[in-house]
């Protein structure tokens, strides 16, 4: 399968974007110190970035190349976090997981459901609610450290949040790898001539994988950086949302697929907890 132009621009972006972990070497600062990264000769990188995208590309390629630049900047920076600040290194794992889902569910959705493709694709832009919840996360983070810096230093909990990160991701894209082009980050109201049930792969072992990876990969973010109210507030928050979209969802499925779907859902649950979806007369 070969790679569409999306993709190889996205790609490419996103590599020129991760460069800026080379800023500390072109500076001759040690990489193990916090002031390696001359915040000015990072300033510098972006801007000349920007203005070689600029240059290179126009149009929607452009605003493709411009977000997976940005998002592949945040993971060098997240890499040189975790590596060189000793106190933030949390927030370093946080910036990679977060710039690595983003991008990553562009560039799937580009090899397994091009027809879908666009910039909504890289989820950005998800919703308000979505983009107040990261800044919450960030303030209290911030916050905390600031006033209550020993509290960010919970190694365990780091790991913990790692780990429902690492297993969020990869529930998510193998939902996504296996459901190829019958995944779709919108829920279809009319059905496809070609849309299939999707029920090998991690769909046996529960109805909604996509979604039950998000879940504890939204979770998991808020453990790694030890932010108790964001914990609480993103499991809240998820578990509603969640519990809308799945029933949401299964009223299309079931009229889509009908007894198949029916099926389906009396053999293998959700995957999320207390959420039954929605309620079908068996």
């Amino acid at each position: 399968m070969g790679l569409i132009l999306e993709q190889r621009v996205a790609a490419a972006c996103f590599a020129v974007g991760f460069g800026v972990v080379l800023v500390p070497l072109l500076t001759h600062f040690h990489l193990r110190e916090l002031e390696d990264l001359s915040p000015y000769a990072a300033a510098l990188f972006t801007a000349v970035v920007n203005g070689v995208l600029l240059f290179m590309l126009r149009g929607y390629l452009y605003q493709v190349g411009i977000r997976a630049c940005g998002l592949g900047l945040a993971f060098g920076v997240g890499l040189w976090l975790s590596v060189s600040a000793v106190q933030w290194y949390m927030f370093g794992w946080y910036m990679c997981a977060l710039s690595f889902f983003h991008f990553s569910e562009f560039l799937v959705t580009a090899t397994y459901n091009p027809e879908s493709l666009s910039l909504d694709s890289f989820l950005l832009n998800h919703s308000l609610e979505y983009g107040l919840a990261a800044m919450a996360s960030w303030v209290e983070f911030a916050v905390e450290a600031w006033l209550f810096p020993g509290m960010k230093q919970v190694p365990f909990l780091h790991y913990v949040g790692l780990l429902l990160v690492l297993g969020g991701e990869f529930m998510r894209k193998a939902a996504m790898l296996t459901a190829k082009s019958n995944f779709n980050h919108i829920v279809q109201s009319k059905k496809a001539d070609s849309h299939r049930l999707v029920t090998h792969g991690v769909y046996q072992l529960c109805r909604h994988p996509a979604y039950v990876g998000w879940f504890y990969w939204s979770i998991g973010t808020q453990v790694l950086l030890c932010n108790p109210v964001c914990v609480v507030g993103y499991t809240w928050a998820s578990w509603h949302f969640f519990r809308e979209r799945v029933e949401d969802e299964e009223v299309t499925l079931l009229n889509f697929f009908g007894e198949q779907y029916l099926d389906y859902m009396q053999r293998v649950g959700t995957g999320l907890p207390f959420i039954q979806g929605f309620k079908a007369n068996f």
